[in-house]
This record gives C-alpha cells, sequence and structure tokens, in this order.
C-alpha cells in the first residue's frame, strides 16, 4: 500500500480514455488523479461521494473498504453486468471475493494483489557474515541477523519494521500483522472466523508488541521520530538500501516496481543486491507469514451513467491494461491469461518467489469496522515504541479500544 499506485493507475485510465471516446460518441471522460497517501486518498474519496455533484463514476477502491462502502450506498452492484462480461471467468476466485459485500453482491473488481516478505541487501547481511541466500526459520533468526549486521556496521539500520501511526496501515500490513498472524492463532489472530469476533485477551498480541519493543529497544529499527514520518519508506527505498545501509524490512512485492527504469527510485543494481525470503512464523511452526490486500476499480451508485461506467471498467481492465498494470507495479496477477504471460513471469527477477507467498497469505477482515480496528492497533504498537506503555498495558489497551468499537457480545477472548 503505497502512494505511488495512485499515479500507476494511469497505465489503465490514460489509455482507456482516448478509445472510449472515441467508441462513444459525445461521451467525454475527465479524469481526476488524486496526489494523497493512502489514508487521505480515502478521506477525500468518502467527502465526495457525499454528493451526486461531486460522486465519480468509476474509481479506484480499496478491497479493505469494499465492504464498508457497500454497506454505505456508495458503491453500485455489479452481479448483472459482471455476468454478461466474457472475460469475467478469467479472474480468480480470491479476486472475485475481494469485491463483495457484505450482502454477498460484487461491488469491485480486482486490479491485483501483492503478498509481503523480507526484502534484505545482499551486501549488507554478507558483510555480516549471513550466508545468502537467506530465509529465517523463527522470530529469533531475525532478530539475530539484526544483531550481526549491527556488529558488522554500526552506522547500518540492521531491520526496519513499520509501526506506529504515521504509516498509517503500512504499519499494520509491513509489520505488525506480520507478526501476529504468525503466533498461536495464525489466521484467527486479529479476527475469529467461527465466531465472527474480534479476538482481545490474546498471548500471540502481546508477544507481537514484545518484538517491536525489542526492535526498537535495541536500535535495529530506524530511530522513533523518523520511524513516525509517514514518508520514511522513501527512505527506506530511495536511500537506505541503495546505499547499503539496510539489513532488512518487510515490504510488498510491489517493492521492485520502486527501482526499475521509470520508478520512483531507479536503482539498476537492485535485482542483484536485493533478496526476499518469507517472513517466518514466532516458532518456526510453518512456512511463514505474508499479508494480502490489493485495490479495485469500482461504480459510483450516483451514477447517472451506469452502462458507460461499467463499459470503461471493463476497458480499463482489459487483458493488455491488466498486463500493463499488474507488470509496472509489481503486481500480483488475478486474470489467469495475464498470469500466464511471459512478460508477466519474466517482469523482474522476484515475481516467482513473491508469488509462491500466496500460498501462506492472509486478507484482512475487511468488515465495516476494520477502519478503527486498524487504527487501534498502530495506536498499540506507537505506545510500545514511544515507551508510553509495556507490551502487555498496550495490549490491555487494545482490548478495551476493541470492544468499545464493536460492543463487548462481538470480541472473544482466547
Amino acid at each position: 500500500i503505497r502512494t505511488h499506485a495512485f499515479t500507476a493507475l494511469d497505465t489503465l485510465m490514460q489509455p482507456t480514455k482516448e478509445p472510449f471516446e472515441a467508441q462513444n460518441d459525445g461521451v467525454t471522460i475527465d479524469l481526476h488523479p488524486v496526489s494523497a497517501n493512502d489514508e487521505d486518498y480515502k478521506t477525500r474519496l468518502a467527502l465526495s461521494h457525499r454528493s451526486a455533484d461531486t460522486a465519480p463514476d468509476v474509481f479506484y477502491q480499496d478491497t479493505t473498504t469494499v465492504r464498508a462502502d457497500a454497506e454505505a450506498g456508495y458503491l453500485l452492484a455489479l452481479d448483472d453486468y459482471l455476468a454478461e462480461w466474457d472475460d469475467w471467468g478469467q479472474f480468480s476466485d480470491a479476486a472475485k471475493q475481494a469485491g463483495v459485500g457484505n450482502d454477498g453482491q460484487t461491488y469491485a473488481v480486482s486490479l491485483g494483489t501483492d503478498t509481503r516478505g523480507l526484502w534484505y541487501s545482499i551486501p549488507v547481511l554478507e558483510a555480516a557474515g549471513i550466508e545468502t541466500p537467506w530465509q529465517p526459520e523463527t522470530w529469533d533468526d531475525v532478530l539475530a541477523m539484526a544483531e550481526a549486521v549491527q556488529a558488522s556496521d554500526p552506522e547500518a539500520v540492521p531491520f526496519m519494521l513499520y509501526a506506529g501511526t504515521g504509516t498509517g496501515e503500512g504499519s499494520n500490513m509491513q509489520g505488525f500483522y506480520q507478526l501476529l498472524y504468525g503466533t498461536e492463532l495464525g489466521g484467527d489472530a486479529l479476527y475469529d472466523s467461527e465466531s465472527g469476533k474480534w479476538v482481545v485477551g490474546s498471548q500471540g498480541f502481546i508477544d507481537a508488541l514484545e518484538f517491536v519493543e525489542t526492535v526498537y529497544d535495541e536500535g535495529y529499527a530506524l530511530p522513533v521520530d523518523r520511524a513516525l514520518d509517514p514518508n520514511v519508506w522513501q527512505s527506506v527505498f530511495g536511500e537506505l538500501f541503495p546505499a547499503n545501509q539496510l539489513g532488512a524490512t518487510i515490504e510488498g512485492s510491489y517493492t521492485p516496481s520502486f527501482w526499475v527504469p521509470g520508478g520512483s527510485f531507479e536503482w539498476d543494481a537492485y535485482a542483484e543486491n536485493m533478496g526476499v525470503a518469507a517472513f517466518p512464523t514466532q516458532n518456526g511452526d510453518g512456512p511463514g507469514v505474508s499479508m494480502s490486500g490489493g485495490w479495485t476499480l469500482a461504480v459510483g451508485a450516483q451514477t447517472d451513467a451506469p452502462d458507460l461506467a461499467f463499459e470503461f471498467l471493463t476497458m480499463a481492465l482489459s487483458f493488455d491494461n491488466s498486463l500493463s498494470y499488474v507488470n509496472e507495479n509489481s503486481q500480483i496477477a488475478v486474470r489467469a491469461d495475464v498470469a500466464a504471460d511471459p512478460s508477466y513471469t519474466e517482469a523482474n527477477p522476484f515475481v516467482g518467489a513473491v508469488t509462491e507467498f500466496v500460498e501462506f497469505t492472509y486478507f484482512r477482515p475487511a468488515t465495516s469496522d476494520y477502519n478503527q480496528i486498524s487504527a487501534a492497533v498502530q495506536r498499540a504498537t506507537e505506545a510500545v515504541i514511544t515507551g508510553q506503555a509495556s507490551p502487555a498495558e498496550a495490549a490491555a489497551e487494545y482490548d478495551r479500544e476493541v470492544e468499545s468499537i464493536v460492543g463487548a457480545d462481538q470480541v472473544i477472548a482466547q
């Protein structure tokens, strides 16, 4: 989840505008690019939905807000249209589910998905005496790497772990959730799927916070003030890795898109200097942990031209446009025909590895309460890295927040 994705949407929108207008005489496509981080974009989109005059016809929609926005009446149900669209059969079942609302109807169409892994600097790790390719089996292995890098080069950042409210949802997806979902409760560590309730009182939540505390207390990550900077990821991609000043960080499958020609931080040597590993479970009792998200295209419920809007959506998500989108953004393809194309499988040296992470990836529980829960998780990690609370205290405060958000009948103690 990164700011770059919004500009990258030009890959779909710009090539669609001209042919669509040519096919629809008298119709004009008015593109409104938004330059903002994830949270600001969602806020501005929500504000635009409040009036039919400002609500967009087709827009970029995060998978985590599909259910809430559909429930709020912002999104148009697309099932009748999709039934007539031949390409719909190319989409994977998981991709189709990403656009489903609480009522079972489909409100959005997936652009691509992603996974998360441990991206590491081969020169930095090898200088610290760590063999590459590197694949840690437990959390302790990650900490051992950080300790070795710190001893080898005191000026380097051994392990940058996103945390706190500064990087918003990224703190969870590229940080805390990688830890939490690798604890004893696994995929039910945040939200219990059987009961449909939010988990409180879990030891795994405390253990994950203790890992975060260790990373910051030992000085393995960037200083707290820099870690809380919303743009800290730019330092990671644009400065630290290219300068051989960072051991490893948790990041998404889209990572190479920053370094390729035309990327935000072009770096010719990234393919030789970088490696990617699965983030390990707490005690090595699983193949690894990944988190997945992704973005979709949706049609506004207030559109006065639903047929044209859906037609534009399908043209934007054609085979050619979808292939360009996943290749240029290092996304994981959700269309079978795109996933089989040689230009996708050979797009960058890491496509195979990050695609394999799908086998053990998790998706966030995209309920209407999710965004508030996510913010509470971010506050818990921030309280720990700033020293305002111990892991146990921060976990207890999180439990109280969750119960106040969803109600006592919607939590389950583990």
